[in-house]
């Protein structure tokens, strides 16, 4: 058995290992026992202000979603409320019935999917050899990398690229021209960089080819990074209108971002081309379909972070400090 040791100065045991669980709790406890006024008051001010920070970043989105339950008329009336007036779905069933809303949710689940699914397999295809010191140039083949995130040919020589490959108002013109991105392709060429080359060495020392190592060693390691990786670039497509509006003439072959500028920019024109018939006695108007519809194309990319957010720090801090 360890013998018991206390320190006459702390009243806590010490030298026992079996108790360091307790003896951790209570130095922890003692801490907070023994805050200065100072800190206290420092650590309320702390509570306060990102209490309020979060109230002023939330509140537009509630402001909005409760927006869209309310009743056109009672809405109107301005002001700042926290609960729907005169809570009605009219707006939803109405947003919902528009085969337009349908096909832009189509389009934008098929793009973010697929985008996502093909960038973070050729970013990390990519990253992998740059990061290997072994790779003869690896160096200049980053600094073009690089070069894109400074410059780039612009919007006109991008669409006399897609046209010259048969891709206006094709699906894949929404794809392909983001499918891979300097920043991310860094930062996982970073990631890869801190995993021990012990983990490739055992592997090629059973015969494992480089081809091997990545697929059965590299990736399944990777998971912190590649969530991350995954989250920016499905941000990136869903959130993408401006392909659209380059790209794409047949309005079923829009993206839900594109219908949803078209409705916040010409509302009346763009509601009756998707369908949407506001009348003079409905309980919806023209607002309410707007904050409905933005509701309706924020709230799935939200639903997809809680599952990505224990990882999302962890990715992106490892590989950018080396010790």
């Amino acid at each position: 058995m360890a013998k018991m040791l206390t320190n006459p100065g702390s009243g806590f045991p010490s030298g026992n290992f079996d108790d360091a669980p307790k003896r951790t709790e209570a130095i922890k406890s003692s801490k907070l026992i023994y805050q200065t006024k100072s800190e206290r008051i420092f650590m309320i001010l702390n509570y306060i202000f990102f209490s309020l920070l979060c109230f002023v970043m939330l509140y537009p989105f509630w402001h909005v979603m409760m927006y869209s339950f309310s009743d056109a008329t009672a809405a109107a009336r301005g002001g700042l409320f926290f609960l729907p007036r005169e809570f009605t779905t009219n707006t939803y069933t109405t947003v919902f019935s528009s085969p337009s809303i349908w096909s832009g949710f189509r389009v934008s689940i098929i793009v973010t999917i697929v985008g996502t699914l093909g960038g973070v397999m050729l970013s990390a295809l990519t990253a992998y050899p740059l990061s290997k010191k072994r790779l003869r140039f690896g160096s200049v083949f980053l600094f073009f990398i690089f070069f894109t995130m400074l410059f780039n040919g612009g919007m006109i020589p991008n669409y006399m690229l897609i046209r010259n490959m048969g891709l206006l108002d094709n699906i894949w013109a929404l794809i392909l021209p983001g499918l891979v991105s300097a920043f991310n392709v860094i930062v996982m060429k970073s990631f890869f960089a801190s995993l021990p080359e012990s983990l490739e060495e055992s592997a090629k020392i059973d015969g494992a080819s480089d081809i091997t190592v990545f697929f059965k060693i590299i990736l399944p390691l990777s998971g912190a990074v590649l969530a991350t990786i995954s989250l920016f670039i499905a941000v990136v497509y869903w959130n993408d209108f401006f392909s659209t509006v380059l790209y794409i003439n047949t309005r079923s072959r829009w993206a839900l971002q594109a219908i949803l500028r078209d409705l916040l920019t010409n509302t009346a024109a763009a509601m009756a081309d998707a369908g949407v018939a506001v009348g003079h006695a409905m309980t919806f108007s023209a607002e309410t379909v707007q904050a409905a519809t933005v509701i309706i194309a924020t709230v799935p990319i939200l639903l997809v972070y809680p599952f990505l957010q224990k990882h999302f720090v962890k990715g992106v801090m490892l590989g950018s400090v080396k010790g």
